[in-house]
């Protein structure tokens, strides 16, 4: 059952028709039209607009590559491994030779990896037993033909002499020696306890293993109820670090493959608590890489640590007043290069993303990307040839192309994607940089992934090129989004993109919904096929509204330091005033832009900012539809939050402009609430003190709830259909589309 409040008493009074125009739908107020309807079951329901992935895995020396491929009409795998170059197929196994003499029915191979040496593949089998799912695991030997029943559990690893597999399970670690079919527990501490022990690696020598251990005995639980029996809920206790709580406590263990004697890594530990990026061998058996990042992510320091006697060394360090690892942790880490004698990580310290080289001792440092431009993505370094292979857009920060660099620092980057393939590309490189999973798609291009050879991008093969998609976007004469920038003075000019209705006519003027995100977690403009839920903005836009989103200064644009580091101390004032600027900017630029109607919606980060807009601009926006918010920042997680604003303790103003509850006096407009009550991300409580606000002001507004649903609200049947037109039908009754 769905709970429902309405709180707005009035919902369907002041609701203004606009003027009848035949070329859109004209509902009755309140009605969602059929057609609408129909997109958008084929949308949620029928998933006719899903695209088609490839998902391939690299043989460890890059001479070929393994795929899971169904045969047609039955539920039958088979792993096979293509030859390259060349393609020539083997195949491995069939699923049905994983069907152990305890189970019927089907199996699937839910996933597989491979060993250092590509001779055993560990696969992961879901099958059924008595009626309930029975996850089993194997390893197969290439060479021999060996099938070994095994046992595993999480982030299964082979070991490098091909001898034992490492996994975790119930929080501790455990060792399944292959030869005497023999499981030895690792770590033995209590499986519902507080300590879990995690991120495991074996050492060149498969003698020994490193491991985080965290320990969040003293987090705070919160109760949630878990659903059942109406009447007599249960409730159980799950750990939150809350802003300004205290957070998990982390240390670094050494281990034997027995686990008979643990050695403990001693790095500084802060009173406040910190957070572990990479931990790895460092190019042999008695060296460790550690690097640890302050509570608040504005500093990072990479050790290096003998396991043998202890000595910590450091040999990098970065800080930076607000953050140097942000949430999407695009700088985390380093890359190892010339034979372990050199290091590569990202910086944002000149201003923008670069890829800096440095002894490994630290001492000595080079700069591999100069210029005014930020790297996206570390993809890899091809060490054998010398070269660095990076994700960039110089021009256009809703695109994303590949480049090289010498790794001698000699030369200029050069881009590797074709320059007539305008859009948003990704590459999984393999472990010999001569081949690539390449993936290109734009506004208008559903992907298609190829094998392609670098440096020269020649096309080897299609590998999924999504030509039934292709086909059928082609008979709905789609609506391109229109890409554009807004200039609003002070050199700050913000991408943009709109989708307008078919049949559009420039001589009239349009509503205007805007979805906003407007935090650094992520982008909403991208060249990207179905970026930023495309297909449901599109269907809005063919009701009769000009559908726009903008990203502001504080999203991760590659656009510079200083441009994501805007925001820095206070999210929610700076995107609300930019937002509000780049609307106006545009209602400048298109005439047919109609500013006496406009609506907002946004989902978390951006239904904040959708409460903002409404709160803070009550002239400027007249209807929004925030999506699990957080308005009480200072409620939010630790992790997340003290990236960008620290505590409250420390940035007590920060946090205050930053709430919108502090500024619900302002509500002028129609606002509707929507939040799943089995949120474990944005807790409902976080958003109940503002209903509670709203109601104490005597605010007008909409409220609903989906019961035990968490931060997608898509669990349960019809649950995203329900969603999407509960949305289209409060905008087509508060904010009546359609041209005037």
């Amino acid at each position: 059952m769905i709970a429902i409040f309405l709180i707005h008493a009035n919902l369907y009074s002041g609701i203004v028709y606009s003027q009848s125009v035949d070329k859109y739908p004209s509902p009755r107020m309140g009605d969602v039209p059929a057609e609408t309807i129909k997109r958008l079951r084929e949308i949620y329901e029928d998933n006719a607009f899903n695209t088609k992935s490839f998902q391939g895995a690299w043989m460890p020396d890059g001479s070929g590559y393994m795929v899971l491929e169904t045969q047609a009409g039955t539920d039958l795998q088979t792993l096979v491994n293509y030859d390259l170059p060349g393609g020539k197929k083997n195949v491995l196994i069939s699923s049905s030779k994983l069907l152990a003499p305890d189970m019927a029915g089907s199996v699937r191979i839910r996933s597989f990896s491979v060993s250092p040496d590509g001779n055993q593949i560990l696969m992961e089998a879901a099958g059924q037993k008595n009626g309930e799912d029975k996850t089993s695991y194997w390893v197969l030997e290439r060479k021999s033909g060996k099938l070994q029943k095994v046992e595993g559990g999480m982030s299964n690893t082979i070991s490098l002499d091909g001898k034992s597999i490492l996994f975790t399970y119930e929080g501790n670690l455990y060792v399944y020696d292959l030869e005497s079919d023999s499981k030895i527990p690792v770590t033995r501490n209590p499986g519902s306890g507080s300590i879990t022990n995690t991120r495991a690696n074996w050492s060149s020598d498969s003698r020994l293993i490193a491991y985080v251990q965290s320990d969040d005995s003293g987090v705070r639980s919160r109760s949630v109820l878990v659903p059942g029996d109406p009447s007599y809920p249960e409730v159980q206790s799950d750990k939150f670090a809350r802003v300004g709580g205290t957070i998990p406590s982390l240390r670094i263990a050494v281990t034997d493959a027995a686990g008979k004697e643990t050695r403990w890594i001693s790095i500084p530990v802060p009173s406040e608590g910190y957070y572990l990026g990479q931990v790895s061998w460092a190019g042999n058996s008695k060296e460790l890489l550690v690097e640890r990042h302050s509570r608040f992510r504005d500093k990072r320091e990479f050790y290096i640590a003998d396991v043998t006697n202890g000595a910590v060394t450091k040999i990098y360090e970065e800080s930076d007043p607000a953050w140097v690892i942000a949430s999407y942790g695009n700088n985390t880490g380093l890359e190892w290069i010339n034979n372990y004698s050199r290091f590569l990580v990202l910086s944002e310290k000149d201003g923008w993303r670069h890829a800096y080289s440095f002894s490994r001792d630290g001492k000595d440092q080079q700069l591999l990307t100069p210029g005014d431009y930020d790297i996206i993505d570390r993809l890899k370094a091809d060490d054998r040839n010398g070269w660095f292979y990076f994700n960039a857009s110089p021009d256009n920060g809703t695109q994303k192309y590949l480049f090289r660099v010498r790794l001698d620092g000699s030369g200029k980057p050069e881009r590797i994607t074709p320059l007539n393939q305008p859009g948003t590309h990704e590459y999984n490189i393999s472990p010999d940089a001569r081949w690539a999973f390449h993936t290109w798609s734009s506004d208008i291009t559903p992907p298609i992934t190829e094998l392609v050879e670098l440096p020269g991008h020649r096309v080897e093969q299609i590998l999924e090129d999504n030509n039934e998609l292709k086909e059928k976007i082609k008979l709905l004469n789609l609506q391109a989004k229109e890409f554009m920038k807004l200039d609003i003075g002070n050199g700050i000019v913000m991408d943009a993109w709109m989708i307008k209705p078919k049949n559009f006519d420039p001589s009239l003027k349009y509503p205007v919904f805007i979805y906003v995100y407007g935090e650094p977690h992520g982008q909403t403009v991208m060249d990207a096929w179905g970026h930023a839920m495309a297909d449901y903005h599109r269907v809005v836009a063919d009701l009769g509204y000009i559908v726009v989103s903008i990203d502001n200064r504080g999203t991760p644009c590659p656009k510079g330091a200083a441009w994501r580091r805007a925001v820095a101390g206070s999210l929610g004032p700076l995107s609300t005033e930019e937002q509000a600027a780049g609307l106006k900017e545009l209602g400048r630029l298109r005439p047919y832009i109609d500013l006496s109607r406009v609506g907002i919606w946004g989902w978390s980060g951006g239904g904040s900012n959708t409460l903002n807009a409404m709160f803070r601009k009550p002239d400027v926006y007249h209807v929004g539809i925030a999506v699990a918010p957080k308005p009480q920042p200072h409620l939010y997680n630790a992790w997340f939050q003290e990236i960008y604003m620290k505590t409250p303790e420390v940035n007590p103003e920060g946090y205050k402009n930053s709430a919108p509850i502090n500024f619900a006096e302002g509500l002028k407009g129609n606002l509707l609430i929507i939040h799943g009550t089995g949120e474990t991300n944005t807790h409902i409580q976080i958003t109940e003190g503002l209903v509670d606000r709203l109601i104490e002001l005597g605010k007008q507004f909409d409220y609903m709830t989906y019961p035990n649903r968490d931060h997608g609200i898509r669990e349960g049947k019809g649950t995203s259909l329900h969603l999407r037109i509960f949305m289209v039908r409060y905008l087509l009754q508060n904010l009546p589309a359609g041209p005037r």
